[in-house]
């Protein structure tokens, strides 16, 4: 006979219901009657989908119908849904609708207008409920029965609404990511071009991208043979003209390697002129990358997720990718709740006594998530000193770095749900410095030559997110940095001048006093 302690212990372990938490319908269901409770199943295509509507037991209220995607059909349906609940009584409602791409949101939002609970079925689910009753046979009706038998057992499952600022968060970060991929493959059929153009003539630059000098040269010169023509000081001077920055060496660098220059390919003048016309296009994406980011640090400062500029080793750009595709923090209970989501956490079998409890990271999750978190890990372990220490204290432990780099994607998941859902900055007992936001979107806004009137916005919005505790902190550096400008010691362009008194004003701190010399500031 189980002892009270031993009962409440097995509750503890094992859920009430076997039931998804975000698909359970049977208090629903028993409220109603099984047979007043209705479910639609939807399955899903490009330019139509079919639909069926049953009670709780499988009973038959509309057969297997398809609607093409257009405002008549879709109306039709609804109205056809209507009538049928009325004839047959039906009190309570759900429409489960399979999960396929894009095109399940056509019906998902018609059919939010007839019934408010509008639930997904992911296509593994249809699979997995559809195999035992009909093996080896996958048609549109066998889907839709799998997709009822699955709202039953609670595998229909609700989903949040996706806020509009997020989701353009989300689809400018992935627009942005696509675009570095693309420039990625630009970079190598470039580089492919080049090399049978000018044999060897990329290794003369420690850094081909990043250089001013290399492209320009090969834009201008068509061969070896007209660039040793010119000489270092026909080099120097056109150059000069073009206003370009350069060093002597480099250009002794490439002459000496003209000189020793092997022929071109067959065709060297029409691979030259492919390279020309595929950096013309590596060009117009890096600009158009440049002001991509520039609107997503403004869709970012106006969000919580801008607090994780204070983590160091986390920039703008990977703070929004991560608040992107994790969307609002009020979705996520805990922070083991991300990691959940992203998958990151080890399949596990089990039968009899046999327990592989670690095994590789689980196959179905956001893939998108657990993507970003772990670049944001790559990031911890390069640039976060106390990450760094840390991942090089397991390697000489021994274990497998891929281990460590899902630790440190967990660690920071933690950290980042107390510092976003708390509304904090970042605070850690093993590192006693934190980045300061405001400086780095600073930093952030100068690099990209944001114009002056997005540069402010930002700033200011930034500060509505901050805790006023941390006011004081973050005018420092900016303080710092209005007294290099009015010494005269920053070169450039001065209109931080114009931006940073507003910043000070707004965080209460108008005279703000400089650190003499000598003393430092924790950082």
């Amino acid at each position: 006979m189980p002892t009270t302690r031993s009962r409440k212990r097995a509750r503890a372990r094992f859920p009430t219901v076997i039931q998804k938490p975000r698909g359970v319908i049977h208090p629903r269901v028993q409220q109603v009657g099984p047979e007043h409770f209705g479910i639609v199943s939807v399955d899903c295509a490009k330019a139509r989908f079919k639909w069926m509507f049953c009670d709780f037991y499988g009973n038959v209220f509309v057969p297997p119908t398809e609607v093409a995607h257009n405002r008549v059909e879709l109306a039709a349906a609804i109205e056809q849904l209507r009538r049928a609940q009325a004839e047959h009584a039906v009190r309570d409602l759900l429409v489960a609708v399979e999960r396929t791409g894009r095109y399940h949101h056509v019906p998902r939002n018609a059919f939010a207008q007839a019934c408010a609970d509008v639930r997904t079925v992911h296509p593994f689910t249809t699979k997995q409920f559809r195999q035992p009753s009909d093996p080896d046979i996958k048609t549109d009706d066998t889907d839709l029965a799998a997709i009822h038998r699955a709202a039953v057992n609670g595998f229909a499952l609700a989903e949040a609404a996706a806020l509009p600022q997020y989701r353009e968060l989300q689809l400018a970060i992935r627009h942005r990511r696509d675009l570095v991929y693309k420039i990625s493959a630009l970079c190598c059929q470039i580089r492919e071009h080049l090399d049978a153009a000018f044999p060897g003539y990329a290794a003369c630059f420690a850094n081909f991208w990043d250089s001013e000098v290399a492209l320009l040269l090969v834009r201008h010169f068509a061969s070896a043979e007209a660039m040793l023509q010119t000489g270092p000081a026909g080099l120097a001077n056109w150059l000069r003209q073009q206003h370009v920055r350069f060093q002597e060496r480099t250009l002794h660098t490439v002459l000496a390697w003209a000189q020793r220059a092997a022929p071109g390919d067959i065709a060297a003048q029409r691979h030259h002129r492919i390279a020309l016309a595929l950096d013309d296009d590596r060009v117009h994406k890096t600009q158009e990358i440049q002001a991509l980011e520039r609107d997503i640090a403004a869709q970012l400062v106006r969000t919580p997720y801008v607090l994780l500029l204070s983590f160091p080793g986390i920039n703008v750009v990977s703070a929004s990718d991560f608040a992107g595709e994790m969307g609002p923090i009020e979705d996520y209970a805990t922070g083991k709740a991300i990691t959940g989501r992203a998958g990151l956490f080890p399949c596990r079998y089990q039968s009899d006594q046999l327990d592989r409890a670690d095994g590789p990271l689980v196959r179905r999750a956001n893939r998108a998530l657990r993507a970003a978190i772990l670049g944001i890990a790559d990031n911890l372990i390069v640039c976060n000193r106390y990450f760094g220490q840390l991942t090089a204290g397991w390697r000489a432990q021994g274990k497998d770095p891929r281990v460590s780099h899902v630790r440190v994607a967990c660690r920071f998941c933690r950290i980042a749900f107390q510092i976003v859902a708390g509304r904090q900055v970042f605070r850690h007992p093993a590192i006693q410095q934190r980045h300061y936001i405001l400086d780095k979107l600073n930093v952030f806004h100068r690099e990209h030559h944001t114009p002056l009137d997005q540069t402010m916005p930002d700033l200011l919005a930034a500060i509505e997110q901050l805790p006023r505790s941390v006011h004081a902190q973050e005018a420092r550096p900016l303080q710092e940095e209005l007294d290099k400008i009015k010494a005269g010691r920053r070169r450039g362009p001065q209109l931080l001048g114009d931006i940073l008194p507003i910043v000070l004003a707004r965080l209460g701190f108008v005279g703000v006093q400089s650190t003499e010399s000598g003393e430092q500031h924790p950082r």
